[in-house]
């Protein structure tokens, strides 16, 4: 319903027009040129490609919707909670991340640090006193310092915008080391070896592009006395200024003297050992240049989701049910679990026989495939019936059950008639 005039210019406000004007006055907080809850890499990481291999495989996980939700006797999915967990999973972690920013914040911190500290910041209970709390905001924080039952944790506050370092139980706080830790953050793992071969050949790129000729100028007598050196450190003065001075960089030298330049190229085998420490990092991570670049086919990212996806997200749900849900809550049936939508990598070639196979087989109905697809659900009620619809529709229960005592009825008619020699 459209406002009317007079109520807009009661109710409406502009972000320029309604503002107090002492309000710029008003102290906010620290302000800063960047974001500062941001995830710093350390280590070199944020300066080689492993920074890339860490954002796709945060980026997929991420896409992984992982929820609270309420499981029947068998342990089957019944439906998601109306929890403030289940928000912060799903809508809103805190005031700066969403459910999905704040999952792929949870992977490359994990990656980085080698294990990362999910902290409740805002609950409803005291944590250290009752387990019975519900999380209304939630933050990923370094571990600095480990005790037998605490942790100390770098975290940021946003209430004063700057990271502060406290100490809090591990009861209350979701410790998830990185399952592939041996691969990625042990001291001498293939990927801490190839940051180090990385870091080799950024230093010989920057020494080879700083600018600098690296000259030997053999003169055509000997130094070996003072006068001589004296001689010579003038000629060398005089050809950096030939070479500084001039529009193109262009020097004269005597006939006599000659001169050599050092740096040349030199052979050596670092760009292979970099190859084959990428290849086997590939390899030991179960990702390939396929997925990198996203022409992987369906068994290949298959395989990578089953063998590298699955077990970060699973060390991420198990978790974070082991520390946020208590006894009783699990009891009553409640869990953390993760849903990866199988239809993302078909093409829309093979959907429409899937899609046939489904309804057919009443795995899904019409309206779930329509959702699927990105259509808007229909109104036909047979839409949302779980049958097969090549098949013809059965006469109605109600009506058999009414012919079924309507005949019952006549027959105890017929039977009362015979004892009562009627008939």
């Amino acid at each position: 319903m459209k406002m009317g005039f007079i109520n807009r210019l009661q109710h409406g406000w502009n972000a320029f027009l309604n503002r107090d004007p002492t309000d710029y006055f008003k102290d906010i907080g620290m302000g800063y040129t960047h974001r500062p809850d941001r995830p710093r890499l350390t280590r070199g990481n944020e300066k080689s490609i492993i920074n890339s291999v860490y954002n796709r495989i945060a980026l997929d996980v991420s896409s992984i919707s992982i929820q609270h939700v309420r499981l029947d006797d068998n342990g089957r999915f019944l439906y998601a909670m109306d929890s403030g967990l289940n928000r912060c999973l799903t809508v809103e972690a805190n005031i700066d991340q969403t459910g999905r920013a704040f999952m792929q914040d949870i992977v490359i911190s994990m990656f980085d640090e080698g294990c990362v500290a999910v902290v409740p910041i805002d609950t409803t209970l005291n944590p250290e006193i009752t387990g019975a709390y519900d999380i209304d905001s939630m933050r990923t924080g370094r571990i600095l310092e480990w005790y037998p039952n605490h942790v100390k944790i770098r975290l940021y506050d946003e209430r004063d915008g700057t990271k502060k370092d406290i100490r809090l139980p591990k009861k209350m706080v979701g410790i998830i080391e990185n399952p592939l830790y041996s691969v990625i953050n042990e001291p001498n793992s293939t990927l801490q070896r190839l940051i180090r071969k990385l870091n080799i050949l950024d230093a010989i790129d920057e020494q080879s592009g700083s600018g600098k000729l690296d000259l030997i100028i053999q003169l055509p007598y000997t130094i070996k006395t003072e006068a001589r050196r004296q001689q010579a450190e003038k000629r060398r003065k005089d050809m950096e200024t030939q070479l500084t001075g001039s529009k193109y960089g262009i020097a004269y030298a005597d006939a006599t003297e000659r001169i050599t330049q050092l740096n040349r190229p030199v052979e050596n085998n670092l760009m292979k050992q970099i190859e084959y420490l990428t290849s086997m990092l590939y390899s030991q991570l179960g990702i390939t240049q396929s997925i990198l670049d996203g022409t992987a086919d369906e068994k290949t990212m298959l395989n990578y989701y089953n063998r590298t996806i699955e077990p970060i997200i699973s060390a991420v749900a198990d978790e974070m049910k082991r520390k946020f849900l208590t006894k009783t809550a699990l009891a009553q049936l409640q869990s953390i679990t993760f849903f990866r939508d199988p239809f993302k990598l078909v093409p829309v070639s093979e959907l429409s026989e899937i899609a046939d196979k489904f309804t057919r087989n009443e795995i899904m109905t019409s309206n779930e495939i329509r959702q699927i697809i990105g259509m808007k659900p229909s109104d036909n009620p047979e839409a949302d019936e779980l049958r097969n619809k090549n098949l013809n529709k059965s006469p109605e229960e109600p009506l058999q059950k009414g012919n079924v005592d309507g005949e019952a009825k006549n027959v105890n008619t017929e039977k009362e008639e015979i004892q009562n020699g009627e008939i």
